[in-house]
């Protein structure tokens, strides 16, 4: 699964890229080269940040579906719920 931006992002990554390299790296960094290591990014690193997002959202949501039936049980056929046996008597 390819991983897309909208453009707006996409134009706001690249601003974001250029002024950390001008500020960390002292180097000034055109449109295109910001557009280009944003395509990298994407490619290269993207996956693995999506795939451990995934892997963390299904880990949350499996931690809370183990205890669904022990919070959403509700037991059947209970409405002719056989009465409790008074003591001393015996049940055959």
């Amino acid at each position: 699964m390819a991983i897309t931006i909208s453009p707006e992002a996409t134009k706001r990554l690249q601003a974001s890229i250029k002024r950390y390299v001008a500020e960390n790296l002292e180097h000034d960094m055109g449109d295109l080269q910001a557009g280009m290591l944003l395509d990298y990014c994407l490619k290269e690193i993207g996956p693995t940040i999506y795939n451990q997002a995934v892997a963390d959202a299904q880990a949350y949501f499996q931690a809370r579906v183990v205890d669904l039936e022990a919070v959403c049980y509700e037991p059947e056929f209970a409405y002719w719920a056989p009465a409790p046996a008074a003591r001393g008597q015996n049940r055959e």
